[in-house]
């Protein structure tokens, strides 16, 4: 800082602390009344890659195939499913879930067509379908079709009979739909091509609408899956019931993240009182920073209000990180004021304060820059949470530390001063004491210990990887949980998989202007009529196209990590099994024909746009098979389709949420490295201005390194597959533990110049700032601790592993460090 900022630092803050409190107090009012505006989003966008193309090529199927939302109720009753109790119990339950305001339809096994259960001819059947709760029906041949039916087995029955699937068809909102269409469109141009100054006024007021609909739409939702809960409780007396579905996730993860700000906010404070009053024993030093840190907070809540910065799974944590933050922050500063009044009892408050902080703002503004550089560099990652949280936590370690050198020694200047009192932190605290002694006498061992470390680690992040079910990111008492196993083993798989097959033009089937010219007119008639015909629906289905079908559909079934496989084909050998042969064209013209259009709403048209002469066949992943692996299974698909069944590449499209998760998850590795990349590159720059020395930044990064690598590798070791979450640990844990060596350089320099001993300088070091650095780090481990009461597993792993990779961090801070000082003797 320049002498001309440190006088107005002094005039403005230090000698009008009741007026900087004013100000501040001022501040805190405007962005508290914002917090009021603070959201959640939990959707599936907010798990995406930016500038997916498969995401644009998902989003243009589903317009073609649009289908609306569904919440599944699995029952499993004590009994029989087939008796007269279960069925009565099944039938209750459906008519009371058509009740909900939001259910539009419910289907079961009872709604289920049963065609071996008659003897009349298809024809006659398919105007009034019999069905399981319809008269004279014969359960055991009912059972017995509907476990092997191509169409409702592993769809809303298991193999072994005993559980079924209730599905909720929700009500389209299609108000909401036209906004998020409309709103993607507008940010797909905007990033391709730019928008217009009127587009850009558009996108900002769909954005608006589409924020308030998603809204509307996310409360309505949760009253709908809280009625929908209140409706299957009673029911649990003769059975198990599970609730599944997108729509219940995604509101089960928004009252997680929730419940995460609360437990983390709420467990963190508790934690911090507790250190505060075992480190200080003095009231004021832990009311101080309990302000500090509740003033960042409600800020920076504001902060994401005002801008509708929305807070997702994976920024869940953001306040409960802010708030350890801001507690390191102050304890260096209280840990300097305190050994300042101590050394200096004569000098008054003024004096005290405005050397404190003289003293820690290089320091501190180079340890917040650095994590800032930590979080930061998050932003360079292709995944859109983990950009959004790199951004939330830079702007909130901003605020903690202007908060830092605002609202805490303005406050320190209204309290007054108070006599020293000596401390006794040296026979409490024995552990920077120790490892100073250790690093003067095994501070060669030391170093080989850390090298041997290196090397295993790097064999540990060789076996990185990334594979990792959806269902394992919860635990195992939550009913995403066993809602989503239960369907993955026994109802045919949970991750949907799209293929889509184009047959191309069939125009060249018509005779051209130039052989017409050849014909009668009473020929030219007859072909003018049979192009007519051809282009009608029912003559789309040929049987070539029906071959290509199941073609595809036999693949998928028979891997062994797919579960159910629907297409056009499942309805086709339904009735190609009750006819006893294959169906021609003629057949299967009449049989379009034929069928009713409610049956053709949801037998035919999900698998076949005869507008876009192409079928559609969805297939479900078995997720939680222990030895799947995405990225090979899709590649064998695609690459099959093309080698093994013969199809053009360009006429078959493999897509699904199957590809966009897989995607994010082999987009860890690349954001990983680019992370890590852009954090060491970032504090490289930052040691060699605070320090101006390349022997110094060298010493300051690498201990550093040390607690980053070493978790990494033990993940690697213990097959902790990376995530959305464990990709932020290496760069997270850099950019914050290498303030430690920030701020031991930067002692070490100060009393180096005043002893020109470096083991004399090593034991001053670790018994004033030393002792900083373990308090400051000892709060941030037992701080990420807190966060193993996540419902989450990717944050439980966030905050057991970085607090180790903490703990590893502080003792290379105070071993390895110090002892590389003493090695090279960077200071003469």
């Amino acid at each position: 800082m320049t002498s001309r900022t440190v006088q107005a630092y002094d005039i403005l803050v230090l000698h009008h602390p009741k007026s900087v409190l004013v100000v501040l107090l001022s501040i805190l009012v405007f962005f508290g009344y914002h917090t009021k505006d603070f959201k959640l989003d939990a959707s599936a966008d907010s798990l995406l890659l930016e500038d997916d193309v498969d995401l644009k090529v998902f989003r243009k199927i589903h317009q073609r195939y649009p289908s609306s939302d569904l919440l599944v109720v699995t029952y499993t009753p004590d009994k029989d499913l087939f008796s007269d109790q279960a069925l009565e119990s099944l039938k209750r339950l459906r008519e009371e879930l058509k009740k909900v305001t939001s259910v539009d339809t419910v289907f079961t096994i009872l709604d289920a067509p049963l065609f071996k259960n008659s003897d009349a001819s298809f024809s006659e059947i398919i105007n009034d379908l019999p069905s399981l709760e319809k008269p004279g029906i014969d359960r055991v041949k009912a059972k017995d079709e509907l476990i092997n039916s191509p169409i409702y087995r592993e769809l809303i029955i298991s193999v072994d009979g005993r559980t079924t699937a209730l599905l909720l068809g929700l009500v389209e909102n299609q108000q909401y739909n036209n906004l998020l269409r409309s709103r993607n469109e507008l940010r797909a141009k905007q990033r391709n091509t730019g928008l217009s100054v009127k587009e850009t006024q558009t996108l900002k007021r769909i954005g608006g609408e589409y924020d308030r609909a998603h809204e509307a739409l996310n409360d309505q939702r949760h009253l709908d899956v809280a009625r929908i809960r209140d409706i299957i409780k009673p029911y649990r007396q003769n059975a198990v019931l599970y609730l599944g579905g997108l729509p219940m996730i995604t509101d089960d993860m928004i009252t997680f993240v929730r419940n995460d700000l609360i437990v983390f906010g709420g467990g963190v404070l508790v934690f911090l009182i507790i250190v505060l009053t075992a480190i200080f024993r003095e009231l004021r030093w832990i009311v101080l920073p309990l302000i500090s840190c509740f003033y960042a907070g409600l800020i920076m809540v504001g902060v994401l209000g005002l801008i509708g910065w929305k807070v997702t799974v994976i920024s869940s944590n953001f306040l409960a990180l802010m708030l350890i933050i801001t507690i390191s922050m102050n304890i260096h500063l209280i840990v300097r004021y305190r050994q300042l009044n101590r050394d200096h009892p004569a000098d008054d408050q003024l004096a005290l304060v405005r050397t404190t902080t003289h003293k820690m703002v290089k320091p501190c503004l180079y340890t917040a820059l650095t994590t800032i550089m930590g979080f930061s560099s998050l932003v360079v990652s292709d995944i859109k949470p983990v950009i959004d949280f790199g951004w939330m936590m830079s702007a909130g370690l901003a605020v903690t530390f202007v908060t830092s050198f605002l609202l805490f020694p303005t406050l320190l200047m209204v309290m007054g001063k108070t006599a020293s009192r000596p401390t006794s932190d040296s026979e409490r605290f024995l552990l920077p004491a120790y490892l100073a002694r250790l690093t003067e006498t095994q501070g060669n061992k030391i170093l080989v210990l850390a090298v041997i470390l290196t090397v295993v680690s790097v064999a540990g992040i060789a076996q990185l990887r990334v594979e990792n079910s959806f269902i394992n990111y919860f635990s195992e008492d939550t009913e995403i949980y066993q809602g989503l196993k239960l369907i993955d083993e026994k109802l045919g798989g949970t991750t949907p998989l799209e293929i889509l097959i184009n047959f191309g033009d069939d125009s060249d089937i018509f005779l051209t202007p130039e052989d017409l010219e050849g014909l009668t007119e009473a020929e030219k008639e007859m072909e003018r009529k049979f192009a007519e015909q051809a282009n009608a629906p029912e003559y789309w289905f040929t049987p070539d196209k029906i071959q290509s079908i199941k073609k595809v559909h036999d693949y998928l079934d028979g891997l062994p990590e797919i579960g159910k496989v629907l297409s056009l084909a499942s309805a086709v050998r339904v009735v190609e099994d009750l006819a006893g042969e294959e169906l021609d064209g003629m057949q299967l013209a009449l049989l379009y024909t034929k069928t009713p259009p409610e049956v053709r709403k949801g037998l035919v048209d999900p698998y076949v746009s005869i507008d876009n002469n192409e079928a559609r066949i969805l297939a479900r992943v078995l997720d939680s098979k222990p030895d799947l692996r995405r990225n090979e299974l899709l590649e064998t698909v695609r690459r099959d389709l093309v080698e093994k069944l013969g199809f053009e590449e360009k006429d078959v499209i493999v897509s699904g949420l199957l590809v966009l998760y897989n995607n994010m998850l082999q987009s860890l590795f690349t954001s990983q490295i680019k992370t890590v990349g852009v954090v060491m590159l970032g504090i490289a720059i930052m040691f060699l201005v605070l320090f101006r020395s390349i022997t110094l930044s060298i010493i300051g990064i690498l201990p550093n390194l040390l607690g980053a690598g070493v978790v990494l590798g033990v993940m690697g070791w213990v097959g902790i597959p990376m995530d959305m979450m464990t990709i932020t640990i290496a760069a997270i844990t850099i950019g914050i533990a290498v303030d430690n060596g920030i701020h031991y350089i930067y002692r070490f320099r100060e009393e180096y110049a005043l002893t020109n001993s470096y083991v004399e300088t090593l034991h001053i070091c670790h018994s004033n700032i030393g002792k900083a650095v373990f308090y400051t780090t000892m709060t941030i481990i037992f701080g990420f601790s807190i966060l193993v009461f996540s419902n989450f597993i990717p944050t439980i792993y966030f905050g057991v592993l970085i607090a180790s990779a903490m703990l590893i961090a502080l003792l290379a801070a105070l071993t390895v460090l110090p002892k590389l000082i003493l090695l090279w003797k960077p200071f003469g």
